[in-house]
């Protein structure tokens, strides 16, 4: 059950999501060069390269990552436990389900489903794409009631479609989020804050979609690819987010940037170093 609704921007079916502010085309191990900012524009100080930042798809990192996320979508960091959660939590969009809360509403659960009809077409699920691609979009369960739920916990049992819901989390989340922090020249921290964005936020053109809270940071600040400095850039990025978050009375409690991702960066932890401690909620978790 979760703690709060933390739905995301209502925005088109997900296929091949590309960032709303282009990613830079350096490998992911490359050093960037501050002349390439994702703006367009050049830095004000060319003299200054920033070092290739570390990554959140290192295995242990990406599974505090999910840990977080599942501590404020699932009040648990248990997240494997999530792939048979759904419920509607009154946000507007429909059905919330599985580990990163694919929505009936935002188009990533019909994305989802498709991918696991595609891989096993005689699935439990598939009956209700005509459904889904229907109530896209809206909050409706027109197709879906009264067996969608507990179709979908049958199907979480399936190993296929737990792999299914891994695969679109990092091909539609946290892959990009990934990608452009790599491309930004910051590190596992500030890649995690990106990827917690996309999660909450998608990446519609809508002002509070994630281009547009990146956007909005480095109008503030410059990214560490621009010459600028990480923990500074990092504020901003917090700061647009939280912004960003109380413009949707469903985010109107920040905590899991407040008392969470901030506490990280003001104790300097760019690289998400265990022991852990943040609070979400007003809720306390621990790694260690």
């Amino acid at each position: 059950m979760r703690a709060r609704s933390i739905g995301k921007v209502i925005r088109k079916p997900a296929t091949g999501l590309v960032l709303g502010l282009a990613l830079l085309a350096v490998p992911a191990t490359a050093v960037a060069s501050p002349a390439s900012d994702g703006t367009g524009q050049s830095s004000a100080a060319p003299h200054r390269v920033a070092k290739a930042a570390s990554g959140l798809d290192d295995p242990a990192k990406k599974e505090i990552a999910m840990q977080l996320v599942s501590s404020a979508e699932n009040s648990s960091l248990d997240w494997k436990q999530q792939y048979a959660y759904i419920e509607d939590i009154n946000d507007g969009r429909g059905y919330t389900a599985g580990i990163i809360g694919f929505t009936s509403g935002t188009g990533d659960m019909l994305d989802l489903v498709e991918r696991y009809t595609q891989r096993k077409p005689d699935n439990v699920l598939a009956k209700y794409l005509p459904a889904l691609r229907q109530v896209n979009g809206s909050d409706s369960h027109e197709g879906l009631d009264p067996d969608f739920t507990a179709d979908w916990k049958e199907a979480a049992q399936d190993p296929e479609f737990q792999q299914a819901q891994d695969d679109e989390r990092d091909r539609v989340y946290f892959n990009p989020a990934v990608e452009q922090g790599k491309a930004d020249g910051i590190g596992v921290l500030g890649q995690f804050a990106y990827y917690d964005a996309l999660v909450m936020h998608g990446n519609s053109s809508d002002a509070t979609s994630f281009a547009s809270i990146r956007e909005r940071a480095m109008a503030e600040a410059k990214t560490p690819a621009q010459g600028g400095d990480e923990k500074t850039y990092l504020n901003a990025f917090l700061d647009a987010r939280v912004w960003a978050m109380k413009q949707e009375p469903a985010h109107s409690d920040t905590s899991r940037v407040d008392t969470a991702q901030r506490v990280f960066l003001e104790q300097g932890n760019l690289n998400l170093d265990p022991p852990l401690d943040w609070k979400v909620y007003g809720q306390s978790f621990h790694i260690d």
